[in-house]
């Protein structure tokens, strides 16, 4: 069975003439249906008890970014998962990225020695040219503005590469004011935001992210003792003692599977589990200090 659920009735008359997919009435239709799994979209306040009562009928789940709102109901959901035995999948998308993985791979290389700092750039013009749906403006369903949404890709590489932090600090603001976005942003969500990390070994990084921003590069940084590797778009240099300290552009290899395309096959690669997605959740409530 393949269909859709959606409590709105105009969204799901939009969704339905747009993608030709039947409708379930009820979320009790959908959780008795003989679907196999079920793919999350719902607002992030409401993902615990949805995923929750999902895991309860035995359907396997994947989810957006972020897996809730608190360390508690990540934890509530995760024995959900483990007690109904439904696999799970969240979509940390850029760690598949060919561009991503091979800036990973030099770093856990040891070729950069002990990194020291680390800088993910992510942004884009969302409020600034007026194109992101109201809804990302929600603070109670969203549970904030760019850091938590766009933000995340920056909180899970960073995980990624150089574990979870013990301490952030984070700098928000609300950049673009004209008349459009502040009726669209009651809320005062921020447009505008970095979130400056540190770690147990004394590296720092940081998170920068934001809505206001046309053109700006996806940017990668890891910086260590013995160099440095640096990602732009798909672009990818190092500079270290093994290339004379002379910048030399890496071969990028090919991407893997995105996440999605891995909950639909059951080919679940290492990476998008419920334990990087408690760490996801873990890090936004540090830079929040929810």
């Amino acid at each position: 069975m393949i269909g859709f659920y959606e409590k709105d009735d105009a969204l799901a008359e939009e969704y339905r003439k747009r993608f030709d997919l039947p409708r379930f009435a009820t979320a009790e239709d959908l959780l008795n249906s003989n679907a196999e799994g079920v793919i999350v979209c719902s607002a992030t306040s409401d993902h615990a008890e949805d995923m929750i009562r999902i895991a309860n009928a035995k359907k396997h789940i994947f989810t957006e970014k972020v897996l809730a709102l608190t360390d508690a109901d990540c934890g509530r959901v995760e024995a959900a998962i483990r007690e109904n035995g439904v696999s799970f999948t969240i979509s940390l998308f850029q760690k598949y990225i060919g561009s991503r993985i091979a800036v990973k791979q030099i770093v856990d290389s040891g070729e950069l020695g002990k990194i020291n700092y680390m800088r993910f750039r992510n942004c884009h013009s969302g409020s600034v040219c007026d194109w992101l749906p109201l809804h990302f403006y929600n603070r109670s369903q969203c549970g904030g503005g760019a850091m938590i949404d766009l933000g995340a890709h920056g909180m899970y590489l960073t995980e990624w590469i150089l574990g979870v932090p013990v301490s952030a600090t984070s700098a928000f603001s609300v950049s673009c004011e004209n008349a459009t976005l502040k009726e669209k942003n009651r809320d005062g969500v921020e447009d505008n935001a970095v979130t400056v990390m540190r770690f147990e070994n004394g590296a720092i990084a940081i998170n920068e992210t934001g809505f206001v921003s046309r053109y700006s590069p996806v940017v990668l940084e890891v910086y260590g003792e013995n160099g440095y590797v640096r990602m732009e778009h798909d672009n990818v240099i190092k500079c270290t003692q093994g290339t004379n300290g002379q910048a030399e552009t890496v071969n990028v290899g090919e991407s893997f599977p995105a996440p999605i395309e891995q909950f639909l096959t059951g080919n679940i690669l290492p990476g998008c589990s419920i334990r990087e997605a408690k760490a996801l959740t873990h890090m936004m409530t540090m830079a929040y200090k929810m």
